[in-house]
């Protein structure tokens, strides 16, 4: 063997054991390490938020321990099984939805959970990582860009679901089922003949929505975002409480616990939909700014991974997870910062709760194994 076959030999050796344990278990150490960095950052605004109720904090340590394990249990499957099975999960998730329809709990004026004994689950969540499977799936089959009748098919795909959740109803998760789809779409590479036409329709069906689609508190929020002063003590008061509660943090904050808007109770939701504006009035714009830097590390080492992929349903997929997620930051940032209307979408990784954190598990799990799969192939 010369020297340079064993140099080159050696090197890939000791690359492969310095990373042996990481690539036995498919996991990518930079996207892990922004998972941890944020998960982290929940629990010290957390504590704050919840009014230091030491039990909120160690339900949401045992949810942060089982969001990993789920993590890491999906790194495991190689990417073609996502594809091969992603129409079954398909056709599960909407036999799930079709039985809240049918026998599922009511609470709060919404039709949303199914009661399986020990626990319930709200099937709704289950399209945010099945509609982008499911769409790249089909989309990827085809040749690209897609024609005009697989577009179209998609959006059968995308539709169906959608409504189910629109009709019990969920606006804001019906929603972010919704973008998924269409940003796995356009990702195939939708013609701009189909956005421009969509913004269209969308435009002219705004007048039907608002007459035969939506609820009257869904009305209320949007003229809650338009003025929120219009009942200040009623539907306004959760919005006119986070703009304070933000406006009043300043540059570094009031401090760790010194929070008045959060600990005297004044800001509703602090540690789930609202938890945004606790992090906001004690760390002031600095603290935003270091939420801001880990949020856009974990999106740079999503697209890098995008664009390592190795066919085109990997790259639609990581992509429009990717893109998906930066959908949830700007939706929560944005209504509990007025720009938007309250929609009830928790801050992705930092806001108290089980369901959508172990849904954000799965997809940042998806994502490692297509990349880490790719790499232990390489070395083979």
């Amino acid at each position: 063997m010369s020297n340079e076959n064993y140099r080159s030999s050696y090197e890939t050796t000791m690359f492969q054991n310095k990373n042996s344990i990481l690539s036995r278990w498919h996991i990518d150490l930079p996207l892990m390490l922004g998972f941890i960095m944020t998960l982290a950052l929940s629990l010290f605004v957390l504590y704050s938020a919840s009014g230091q109720h030491p039990d909120m904090l160690v339900r949401q340590i045992i949810r942060t321990l089982l969001a990993f394990l789920v993590m890491i249990l999906v790194a495991q499957i190689p990417p073609k099984y996502f594809a091969k099975f992603s129409i079954y999960a398909y056709i599960f998730g909407l036999i799930l939805l079709v039985l809240v329809e049918v026998v599922g709990d009511i609470s709060k004026g919404a039709q949303r959970w199914l009661n399986i004994g020990f626990m319930r689950i709200q099937p709704s969540e289950i399209f945010k990582v099945v509609m982008p499977l499911t769409i790249a799936a089909f989309l990827s089959k085809q040749r690209l860009p897609p024609r005009t009748h697989h577009v179209l098919f998609a959006f059968v795909i995308l539709a169906v679901p959608v409504a189910f959740i629109l009709i019990q109803p969920d606006l804001g998760t019906s929603v972010l089922v919704a973008v998924s789809g269409l940003i796995a779409i356009f990702l195939a590479g939708m013609s701009y003949y189909w956005i421009i036409g969509g913004a269209a329709i969308a435009g002219a069906a705004l007048p039907i929505m608002w007459n035969y689609v939506m609820h009257d508190y869904q009305k209320m929020r949007v003229m809650m975002l338009i003025n929120p002063e219009l009942d200040p003590l009623g539907a306004g008061y959760h919005i006119i409480q986070s703009k304070i509660a933000i406006g009043s943090g300043g540059l570094f904050g009031k401090g760790w616990l010194q929070g008045s808007q959060s600990q005297l109770d004044f800001l509703p939701e602090p540690h789930t939909d609202f938890i945004f504006a606790v992090l906001s009035e004690e760390t002031g714009l600095m603290g935003f700014l270091v939420l801001s830097l880990i949020y856009a590390y974990i999106l740079s080492r999503c697209v890098y991974i995008s664009l390592c992929a190795k066919n085109s349903f990997e790259r639609i997929l990581v992509a429009t997870f990717t893109y998906t997620f930066m959908f949830y930051i700007f939706v929560n940032i944005g209504m509990v910062s007025g720009i938007l209307p309250v929609v009830g979408v928790p801050l992705p990784m930092i806001s108290y709760g089980g369901t959508a954190m172990i849904t954000l598990s799965v997809s940042f799990g998806i994502i490692m194994s297509i990349h880490t799969h790719k790499r232990t192939l390489t070395f083979k």
